[in-house]
């Protein structure tokens, strides 16, 4: 839970203080690429972390992501211009990319589904603090003290968490001689950044039919073939391919991709556009953007008694359904709306995807044994933040083609917002049809008797990790 915290905290904080930074360090326009970098550096490196959970075992790879995560935080509130903070955002997510589906597979590890039920609204407990810790304190730091503080306040949250996982996680396994897939990781790398930079900055830095673009989009997409016959042959995959021929595994991860690309674009413009158009300060826009955060956990928290009552595959509807209706309202939002409208909208959205997210990550891990959990998790994990990355990337592209530099006209923010907003309604569009194709005998896992209790907890043998 304290590790979840580094990331849930960081994934709001950032959000209301970004009118703050470009004040100060400029940089209007490349201000999508602190998301974006971030989540590229996650999402790339969460397969691979997933592989050496696997290898190595959950411990040493958790502490080694909350080490970067801490060298990441700190870089980025010294940094001195928009650049070094997007370099410095890189080193961030790499640590993010360790943390995030490591805490998930060791909830996997340690509890049955049906125990995961009970279990989640702990972890969803600490998503629900932060979306009203992370904005109110970038509120606060930007507004009142100095935007650096959004960073080093995760400083004493790192050291507290790497000195928990090191005195209170014991976990026992057998280390064989490990095989890592340098040459897949390298080239999946390498494809996605090439992916990711020409969708960012086609149409701005340079046109879409340009030589450069084909070349950047085409390059990284040649990777990522070459990449997909290299996992074939690979003796130990860092992605295995077989993760993308099982039907429950396929659903569930583009239903992922759908849930990244729809959080980023809210996480990204919502604060922005209750500042910049409705003319609130970054407090405000922060609690705006808290409504989703907070609606999240809520859900997220009962969604074991839904699952367990319908199956997976209603309770993913059920959360489909409330992101679709909760996207479509945005876009009646405008210059005269409320900031209550917009963080009402939101709210339904959040607790369209706390049904959505959480249980159809745990149909996936639930369809697989000890040995392939860290892979499934960490491939769900990884298609969520690619998601965001081409979420940013893409929104990032619509905002700067409308807008074009760095003076915001408020008309034009709320023209570019909407036109960001019909983009989320098509991505939950397909999510509702997704969830429909999530297999019926996915609900057989939520059909498994419950485990007898202990005569005496006091007497009961302690629990030991696999």
């Amino acid at each position: 839970m304290l590790s979840t915290a580094l990331i849930a905290i960081d994934s709001t904080i950032i959000a209301t203080a970004v009118p703050s930074i470009v004040k100060d360090i400029g940089g209007f326009t490349e201000f999508p690429w602190l998301f974006s970098v971030y989540l590229l550096a996650q999402a790339v490196s969460v397969p691979i972390y997933g592989k050496l959970n696997d290898l190595f075992g959950r411990k040493p790879v958790i502490l080694w992501g909350i080490g970067l995560f801490l060298l990441g935080s700190i870089l980025c509130g010294a940094a001195w211009s928009m650049l070094t903070l997007i370099i410095f955002r890189v080193v961030q997510g790499l640590g993010a990319g360790a943390i995030m589906p490591t805490t998930i597979t060791i909830v996997g590890d340690l509890y049955s589904v049906r125990e995961r039920a009970k279990v989640q609204g702990y972890v969803a407990s600490v998503w629900g603090v932060s979306s009203v810790v992370g904005p109110t304190l970038g509120g606060v730091f930007s507004e009142w003290i100095d935007w650096r503080w959004i960073f080093f306040v995760n400083i004493p949250l790192c050291l507290l968490a790497g000195a928990m996982i090191m005195r209170r996680f014991q976990e026992r396994m057998e280390r064989g001689r490990p095989v890592i897939d340098y040459l897949g990781a390298a080239l999946l790398t390498a494809g996605l950044t090439l992916v990711i930079l020409g969708v960012l900055e086609g149409g701005q830095a340079w046109s879409w039919t340009s030589p450069v673009s084909l070349i950047v989009l085409g390059g990284g997409l040649i990777l990522l073939v070459i990449f997909g016959f290299v996992e074939r042959t690979a003796p130990a995959p860092v992605l295995p391919l077989w993760v993308f021929r099982r039907r429950l595994l396929v659903t569930s991860g583009q239903i992922a991709v759908g849930v990244g690309a729809i959080l980023i674009g809210l996480s990204s413009y919502i604060p922005v556009f209750v500042q910049d158009v409705l003319g609130y300060g970054p407090l405000v826009g922060g609690f705006a953007l808290a409504a989703l955060t907070l609606g999240w956990p809520i859900s997220a928290s009962q969604a074991g008694k839904v699952y367990l009552r319908v199956g997976f595959r209603m309770c993913a509807l059920i959360g489909t359904a409330l992101t679709l209706i909760g996207t479509a309202l945005l876009l009646l939002l405008g210059a005269g709306s409320s900031v209550w409208a917009v963080g009402g909208f939101c709210l339904i959205i959040g607790l369209g995807m706390g049904l959505t997210a959480a249980p159809t990550l745990i149909a996936a891990q639930s369809s697989v044994g000890w040995s392939e959990r860290g892979v499934v998790t960490a491939n769900n994990i990884f298609l969520r933040s690619l998601g965001s990355a081409l979420g940013a990337a893409v929104f990032g592209a619509i905002a700067n083609a409308i807008i074009g530099g760095d003076e915001v006209d408020p008309a034009r923010l709320t023209t570019a917002v909407h036109r960001i907003f019909i983009g989320m309604v098509i991505v939950a569009v397909v999510m509702i049809g997704l969830a429909a194709l999530v297999p019926r005998s996915a609900d057989a896992i939520t059909a498994e008797p419950a485990p007898e209790p202990a005569p005496d907890k006091s007497e009961a043998d302690p629990v030991e990790p696999r």
